[in-house]
């Protein structure tokens, strides 16, 4: 509240201004608390819902188990195996580090061909190029009637959503408040594209940084110099050939 001096004033009259600049200050003192409550609604905390989904549902890199489950036969490990193993060999080169480690079911009844199924893991493996460890061990099976696998697996980077799918902490609907009519994103909106992303890039990788550059593509670049000193058009040309509904299958 600014001062005011008044001076010049006889006695009482100088009371009774002051009085009534008394009163004129309480009266905007009245009208002023409510405008300053208004303005302390309006604070945005935390616990406001991010409108991004990627803030909301953040792919994260971590280094955890990519694993490999193998059923053996009779004989080892079968012909279905093989591009399995190859994979998960290309896997471990490009993501992982460290030992490979396989557990082997114990009370299953069928010791004979796991280990079996493990010399031909390890010789798949070496087929496609690891050199690394193998560390063996073994898990319990409760019930010996399920399908048991040889459980391999290796620590490596990869990509997971921090966040879980399916969850609704707040009611979409709200018919009995006004929290619904925010017009706001809900919280699990863009949980499963974001579980999509992490679960099909190829390298995790290139979700934090883009590579580095590779090396020239000599003969395609021959190519298009040599279409503009011709002076044709360098670009791909792409044919399209439309086919009636009818003859498909024909």
């Amino acid at each position: 509240m600014p001062i005011v001096l008044i001076s010049n004033l006889p006695g009482w009259t100088a009371q009774r201004r002051l009085s009534r600049l008394a009163s004129r200050a309480l009266a905007l003192a009245v009208v002023a608390a409510p405008l300053a409550a208004c303005g302390v609604d309006r604070v945005v905390t935390g616990s406001v819902t991010p409108e991004d989904y990627g803030q909301r549902h953040p792919i994260e890199l971590r280094q955890e188990a990519h694993k490999l489950d193998l059923f053996a036969s009779a004989s080892g490990l079968d012909n279905r195996a093989a591009p399995q193993i190859a994979e998960f060999a290309d896997e471990y080169r490009r993501r992982g580090g460290g030992p490979i480690r396989a557990l082997i079911p114990v009370g299953a009844g069928h010791t004979a061909s796991n280990e079996r199924a493990l010399d031909d893991l390890r010789r798949m493996l070496v087929a496609n190029g690891i050199r690394g460890s193998l560390t063996v061990g073994t898990y319990p099976i409760a019930d010996p009637r399920l399908a048991s696998p040889i459980q391999v697996s290796f620590v490596g980077i990869k990509a997971k959503v921090a966040t879980r799918c399916g969850e609704w902490p707040s009611d979409l609907a709200s018919g009995s408040t006004v929290k619904g009519w925010d017009n706001r994103p809900y919280w699990n909106h863009g949980c499963a594209y974001q579980n999509m992303i992490a679960s099909q890039v190829a390298d995790p990788r290139d979700l934090a940084d883009k590579r580095g550059e590779g090396p020239k593509d000599t003969d395609m670049r021959t190519r298009a110099i040599g279409n503009v000193r011709r002076g044709t058009d360098p670009g791909t040309v792409w044919t399209t050939k439309n086919s009636s509904i009818g003859a498909v299958g024909n």
